[in-house]
């Protein structure tokens, strides 16, 4: 606010100057004489309209007052530029013409005052809707989100809660050791989803745990490896972007094969983006493998980083799937 009124008293006395020196060339009294009298004219009415203009945001009451406050702040700009300078009065023919040059000049300077006035208050107009409409994207984000990560979580639990009540009749202690597990991933996953710093390895910590609870079902059947550079571990990562994946390796991977297998991850830094790759040993790509989980992965990803997030399905070699992220950091 206040560079712009600087912006506006400069221009309006460089205007005034000009109009001074245009006078002095067609002998209209000496440069100083001109001087005077249009700083005392133009600021007059640079600081009396400009204010009304401001002020008044109806048209009809602000084009009322400018047709009175206009000449009005000509007349005082003259008396006071006479008063300084000691030249002209009322009876002096000159001073009507000033009177006139005034209106012509001023109505001039009023005019690209007010379309300047008018383009800033447009283009502050624009920059607060579209505030308004980063601010509606962010929250519908958000939600997006937050219904996304709901998706994700109860199939976990669901699974878990039916693997406790089938234990609780034939193996209570490993029922209680598998609620106990279960209270400590809830407790993790909790501040993990509330944080807005937490990092990959937060994240791995968490599936550390997901994986023993998934170990009291399966038993020596599954198996699993996690390899992280600290780098990526101190790298800023969503809540449950993980999860889906390792859940996708063990049910549509481990869970057929007999004798179970191994789930290796691994994550790394390269080229300024986050690779992380969630290896299993299973019975390798059947059909829709991942269905849910893995759409939502891919429709988190869209809403967190467009283009630049990525996810892919790939078979090993010697059987399993390996799915890759990559993220920018």
């Amino acid at each position: 606010m206040r560079h712009n009124l600087l912006i506006s008293t400069l221009s309006a006395l460089l205007f005034n100057t000009a109009i001074a020196g245009l006078l002095t060339l067609v002998s209209f009294e000496r440069f100083w004489v001109n001087f005077v009298y249009s700083q005392c004219i133009g600021l007059s009415i640079y600081a009396v309209n400009a204010g009304v203009i401001r002020r008044f945001a109806d048209r009809r009451w602000r084009w009322l007052i400018l047709f009175l406050t206009f000449p009005g702040s000509i007349l005082f700009g003259i008396q006071l530029a006479s008063w300084l300078t000691g030249v002209g009065d009322w009876s002096d023919p000159q001073a009507w013409v000033a009177v006139v040059i005034g209106l012509f000049f001023g109505g001039i300077g009023g005019i690209t005052y007010f379309l300047n006035w008018r383009i800033e208050k447009l283009d502050a107009e624009v920059k607060q809707r579209r505030m308004n409409e980063i601010e509606n994207e962010k929250r519908q984000m958000e939600a997006q989100l937050k219904m996304l990560q709901a998706q994700i979580e109860p199939h976990f639990l669901f699974n878990t809660l039916a693997n406790v009540s089938s234990l609780i009749d034939s193996d209570p202690a490993l029922a209680k050791t598998l609620l106990e597990r279960l209270n400590d991933w809830l407790r993790i996953a909790l501040v993990r989803a509330r944080s807005d710093s937490a990092t990959l390895g937060d994240e791995l910590d968490m599936l550390e745990n997901y994986l023993q609870i998934l170990r009291i079902r399966f038993g020596e059947r599954l198996r699993w490896q996690i390899a992280a550079a600290q780098e990526a571990r101190q790298t800023i990562f969503p809540p449950m972007l993980l999860q889906p994946l390792v859940e996708n390796a063990v049910r549509h991977g481990i869970e057929p094969k007999i004798g179970g297998g191994e789930i290796v991850i691994r994550a790394h830094i390269e080229n300024a983006k986050l690779h992380i790759e969630v290896c299993d040993s299973g019975v390798g790509l059947m059909g829709d493998a991942g269905g849910t989980g893995l759409s939502n992965v891919r429709a988190r990803l869209a809403t967190l980083y467009g283009a630049q997030g990525r996810l892919q399905l790939q078979s090993n070699a010697d059987n399993g799937v390996t799915a890759i992220l990559e993220l920018p950091r």
